[in-house]
């Protein structure tokens, strides 16, 4: 009796520890299967042992930060937050998104820094170039804005990680602006957004500026300049509050036919 029950225990726990085996062995635990084939002599699992790891690396990083740019009668403004992120750190709480290409034409762009540094030093070459031959002449934001398409598309095999906005005053003193994807693809537009806080601000000027989702709305609403100088405002302070990316401060640039001033604005610094 008792050679027949400790062989039942024998049996039972043995049993026990090979369906722990065949537990473990599929999520990376290793043991020694030979002891497993004659019965499992050994009782003691094995430590873990590490599987083989994937090593990843990217030449592109996302730095943060915001750009709305808005067009009107006479006028176009365009603005960028100043804080540098790298994940959950913050780099700079003063680095510039903007460019100004000519006294009428800024750009804003966001996503990586070092390709929008090196973006923006491409493009004030090329508008020197252009004014070396042809007598000091500057270009139109037009020009300008289907120079900047082509700079973007011919990099479309390894792109500028940037989007893009351009926002300037034409010939005949209306304000256009233009969004950019990363290759290029382009269109004009009243006003535009990009950036890590596109998703908050987007639906704030959409809101505002086309009406949408207002029941008793009546058309495309029209702003002066001061008017959208303040809505800019509001729309940077609301995604500082939700967005860890946008933050510190505000460069607006306000675009006329006389020229470009820049004001700037002050954001939470948490």
């Amino acid at each position: 009796f008792f050679v027949s029950f400790f062989r039942m225990q024998y049996g039972a726990k043995q049993s026990m520890l090979s369906m722990m085996r065949q537990d473990y062995v599929p999520f990376g635990h290793t043991d020694d299967l030979q002891d497993h084939k004659r019965g499992a002599q050994k009782e003691d699992l094995t430590v873990p042992v590490k599987g083989p790891l994937q090593a990843r690396w990217s030449p592109y990083t996302d730095n943060g930060g915001s750009c709305i740019a808005l067009a009107g009668e006479g006028y176009a403004i365009i603005a960028a937050d100043t804080r540098l992120s790298d994940g959950f750190s913050i780099q700079s709480r003063n680095t510039t998104k903007t460019c100004q290409l000519t006294g009428t034409c800024v750009l804003a762009s966001a996503g990586m820094q070092a390709d929008r540094a090196t973006l923006h030093k491409n493009l004030g070459v090329r508008l020197q170039w252009y004014e070396y031959q042809n007598q000091g002449i500057k270009p139109g934001v037009r020009a300008i804005a289907q120079m900047l398409s082509n700079t973007l598309y011919m990099r479309r095999f390894f792109p500028f990680y940037t989007f893009n906005l351009l926002a300037g005053v034409d010939e005949d003193g209306q304000g256009v602006c233009f969004s950019y994807d990363a290759v290029g693809c382009t269109e004009p537009m009243s006003y535009g957004c990009t950036g890590s806080g596109n998703a908050l601000i987007e639906p704030v000027l959409d809101n505002q500026i086309l009406r949408s989702h207002q029941s008793k709305a009546d058309g495309v609403a029209k702003y002066s300049m001061q008017e959208a100088i303040e809505l800019i405002k509001d729309a940077f302070s609301s995604a500082a509050e939700r967005d860890i990316y946008t933050g510190d401060s505000v460069e607006i640039h306000i675009i006329t036919k006389d020229g470009t001033k820049m004001e700037l604005f002050q954001l939470k610094k948490d």
